[in-house]
């Protein structure tokens, strides 16, 4: 049985999200401020977390942030309000697996919640740490260096990067960069994909036009040829 961490104040909120992720066989550990639901992100062990920005004590951006700091990979999806477009990306930045905006039906969680866990089932197969040319990538610390000196990544590059080591010699298709890496389970913008690529190469490759180790193959995706 899969444990979620919920960390929700509003009550109406917070008996909505246990009584439906009870009925759908979770176990589940229920929290209402932020510096609890920190603690209990280590005492609890779970297996994913919903995590509420607007929270007493300690917001969960903050949570967040301390979580990630303290290297704790549990899969985080936070929830925010429509007014805070601002939190939802820096959550992201932060390490959040992903968020869902207020108000939203249980299904669409359900489904995001689904996704998140899809991946993080295939943790255990990432590679920890990979050198390719002069670039070397920890991803276990989250740091790349280039020529031994430490690069600038947000956590969503790393991640980006990962994926495509771990998938080294395959072509992956932009539609399923966005489901493993962003969570999206359709393609509303395959165009992110290419952006952050494009960031990607610039950061790792000589020649960031002339891109030697993550390739586009036309009409398929990217390739990591290192």
């Amino acid at each position: 049985m899969p444990k979620v961490l919920i960390v929700e104040d509003d009550d109406s909120m917070a008996t909505a999200l246990n009584d439906g992720f009870q009925y759908e066989g979770y176990e589940v550990v229920l929290v209402r401020d932020g510096a609890e639901g920190l603690r209990m992100s280590q005492k609890a062990k779970p297996d994913l977390m919903i995590l509420d920005v607007m929270l007493p004590k300690m917001n969960g951006l903050d949570v967040c942030r301390e979580i990630r700091k303290a290297g704790n990979p549990v899969p985080i999806i936070m929830l925010t309000a429509r007014s805070q477009e601002i939190d939802k990306v820096l959550g992201l930045k932060l390490g959040a697996d992903d968020y869902v905006t207020k108000p939203f039906g249980f299904l669409e969680l359900m489904a995001r919640v689904e996704a998140v866990l899809r991946r993080a089932s295939g943790r255990a197969a990432q590679v920890e740490s990979y050198q390719f040319g002069d670039v070397t990538a920890d991803f276990e610390k989250g740091e790349i260096r280039k020529k031994g000196e430490l690069l600038e990544f947000s956590q969503r590059e790393i991640r980006l990067l990962q994926y495509l080591i771990d998938n080294r010699g395959k072509v992956v298709a932009r539609e399923k960069l966005l489901d493993s890496v962003w969570d999206y389970d359709s393609a509303p913008v395959t165009r992110t994909v290419d952006m952050h690529i494009a960031k990607l190469r610039k950061k790792i490759e000589e020649s960031p036009a002339e891109p030697r180790y993550i390739v586009t193959v036309h009409g398929m995706g990217y390739k990591f040829t290192g």
